[in-house]
């Protein structure tokens, strides 16, 4: 399996806490996956069939635009409607395009354990880096059943797991103190964080060393700025570059450029995300309207309508003038 390069090390804006600070174990010494993760849709052709060419020229293009790394067969890849094959044939397909220039984390997040730690072993075989492991939905298990289920799946996978937080769409809440529980499995590395709790964020940040990404794109920055380790981006399909601007420009030390860019991306990330759209269906919308790979999405979503196409590509134009 070919490996991707070790992602580029902390930069300024991520200095180790000073002595004033409480005490809290040592960060990696670079981000689990990189910074700039992009959460990548799954392009199908017009009959609604898995176009492996399109998620190849899709995953080169995102890669050479600056994403460290992709996030494959996730909320935004429209994993439920995915197959088990066909999500490690998208892995094996975006491995070859990307090469060593990205890492890549395979969602394989179900709401049985068994099949969560059938679709690990398939992700490794396939080339992923990682896996994403999502909360099991619809069962609602309480908190000490949610962190045996992430310990069996990790026991059972050699590959390091970011955890996915997104209690809107699974119905449980994985909390702080069961994450900062999870952080002592030397696999479970990461965290994706749709929680939109600052508070439990910065809890676990400051008594764990998991790498914790922002989930919603509209916290990229703020979380970034308590000490997270980047993003996993869904507008960062149609905008890459501008997604990554705002952490450069806070690593180079200019937080108020960081401000600036973050606030000039609300608009697209409103958007498409804040629609009453699922974001795969936004994103496949503007990156259809833009000629890049994208194609349908699968029932029961459906496609977007003319006005909401032409209001995503304004906002994008607006952006990217």
């Amino acid at each position: 399996m070919t490996k991707p390069a070790t992602p580029p090390a902390p930069a300024p804006g991520h200095a180790p806490a000073d002595s004033t600070r409480p005490t809290a174990p040592a960060a990696p010494a670079a981000p689990a996956f990189g910074r700039a993760l992009c959460a990548m849709i799954t392009p199908f052709s017009g009959s609604g069939g898995l176009d492996l060419d399109g998620a190849q020229r899709l995953a080169d293009r995102l890669v050479s635009a600056g994403c460290d790394g992709l996030v494959l067969s996730g909320t935004t890849g429209e994993s439920p409607t995915t197959s088990d094959t066909e999500k490690a044939e998208l892995v094996r397909a975006v491995r070859d395009a990307v090469g060593a220039r990205a890492t890549i984390v395979a969602g394989v997040g179900t709401f049985d354990t068994r099949h969560t730690v059938e679709l690990a072993s398939d992700a490794e075989k396939a080339g992923a880096d990682g896996v994403l492991v999502v909360s099991p939905y619809y069962s609602l298990p309480p908190q000490d059943a949610l962190e045996a289920h992430f310990r069996e799946v990790a026991d059972a996978c050699a590959l390091p797991v970011m955890l996915y937080d997104i209690p809107g769409r699974t119905g449980v809440r994985i909390e702080p103190d069961t994450l900062i529980r999870l952080a002592e499995h030397p696999r479970i590395v990461a965290v994706k964080d749709c929680s939109a709790d600052f508070l439990g964020a910065q809890k676990v940040l400051a008594r764990t060393a998991l790498a914790y990404y922002a989930g919603c794109d509209e916290h990229n920055l703020a979380l970034y700025a308590v000490g997270a380790a980047g993003y996993v981006s869904t507008v960062a399909n149609a905008v890459p570059e501008h997604m990554r601007a705002v952490l450069d420009a806070f690593d180079a030390g200019d937080t108020a450029e960081a401000a600036r860019l973050q606030r000039r991306t609300a608009e697209l990330v409103e958007s498409m995300m804040a629609s009453g759209l699922p974001g795969a269906v936004t994103a496949k919308a503007l990156l259809g309207d833009l000629g890049l790979p994208a194609g349908p999405v699968r029932p029961p979503l459906r496609p977007a309508g003319r006005d909401t196409v032409a209001g995503l590509r304004a906002a994008h134009d607006r952006l990217t003038a």
